[in-house]
């Protein structure tokens, strides 16, 4: 992959491009909102053995959105309470042993860490939204012709319950709690920035579901080409893609991004083609928060190692201070 093959890293500091968001966006995140609110915040919790000193494991399971039963890992170091947070999402469909190492890892360095799975994706996490149309292998087009019924709609909102659970846990301190994920883990973390106040910083590496239409356009590789192939079996019917591409709409996190209110770092590689460079700015550069991006040229779509020491200091900084 040539280097770089998106756009110059000049272009991509000032890469902007207008947001897509449609005249209801407000009202509808506004009336979604109120619908996870009707949910009654419920939680049980059960020991998982781990070897490890200094830290407990328990299986999560919460109530989310529509009701549904969502799964995740909580790992609560064995320190003086109440301790700081962290709400961790995982990568599209990818999320080994659910991430139980690196969740316990996290905690050794004095945090709550509770990390969600995604509906459907891992777990005991179910996906109870159904929807009227079609769609092609993943999660990117299931849902895609109703806003009401997109897959994302349902698991942003379980993102922002699990802020929730993890700030209503006594051993918790509410006001000291912190988002983070990689690729959709890094979008999750984003949108739930933007629709919940409690975060007090995100954490973001490469975060996906920003700028469709230009993902679809020079993306390479899966998942967004889950979206060109479904537009592939649709081609006599062009209004197929423009009704999904204003559903998707609904779900850019470049629209979401300027309601984000807490410091926001983000990364990015410049030969990520999972999550294109310039899809990945069109978000930052519409942050209106106190923001900063690290930007590794030699990297793809990858925790970059020497990222790891400023987001452990991001993670002091903010949560112990």
């Amino acid at each position: 992959m040539p280097q770089p093959y998106d756009l110059p890293l000049d272009q991509l500091r000032e890469y902007k491009p207008q947001l897509t968001k449609q005249d209801d966006f407000d009202q509808f995140w506004k009336s979604t909102l109120s619908k996870l609110a009707e949910v009654p915040l419920s939680y049980d919790l059960t020991q998982i053995q781990y070897p490890v000193k200094g830290v407990n494991v328990y299986r999560v399971l919460y109530t989310g959105f529509q009701h549904s039963r969502i799964e995740a890992l909580l790992a609560l170091p064995d320190q003086q309470l109440p301790l700081p947070g962290i709400v961790s999402y995982h990568g599209y469909n990818w999320c080994m042993d659910g991430d139980i190492h690196e969740t316990v890892n996290l905690a050794l360095k004095g945090y709550a860490v509770l990390k969600m799975f995604c509906r459907g994706q891992y777990g005991l996490s179910v996906d109870n939204v159904s929807s009227s149309n079609g769609h092609v292998t993943g999660w990117m087009s299931k849902g895609i012709q109703d806003k009401d019924e997109y897959y994302y709609r349902a698991v942003y909102m379980d993102a922002v319950r699990a802020i929730d659970v993890l700030a209503a846990m006594p051993e918790v301190d509410a006001n000291l709690i912190a988002v983070t994920g990689g690729s959709q883990g890094g979008a999750l973390a984003l949108a739930a920035a933007a629709f919940s106040d409690t975060p007090k910083l995100v954490v973001a590496d490469h975060p996906y579901l920003s700028n469709f239409q230009r993902a679809i356009d020079i993306s390479p590789s899966l998942p967004y080409n889950e979206l060109n192939e479904y537009f592939r079996r649709y081609s006599g019917n062009p209004n197929i893609e423009l009704n999904a591409l204003k559903t998707l709409s609904y779900f850019d996190i470049m629209n979401l991004a300027p309601q984000i209110s807490c410091y926001t770092w983000m990364t990015i590689g410049l030969v990520d083609t999972i999550t294109p460079p310039s899809t990945v700015f069109a978000s930052y550069n519409h942050l209106l928060c106190e923001k900063d991006i690290a930007v590794y040229r030699y990297f793809g779509h990858e925790l970059v190692p020497g990222s790891i020491t400023t987001r452990l200091q991001l993670f002091m900084d903010y949560l112990q201070p």
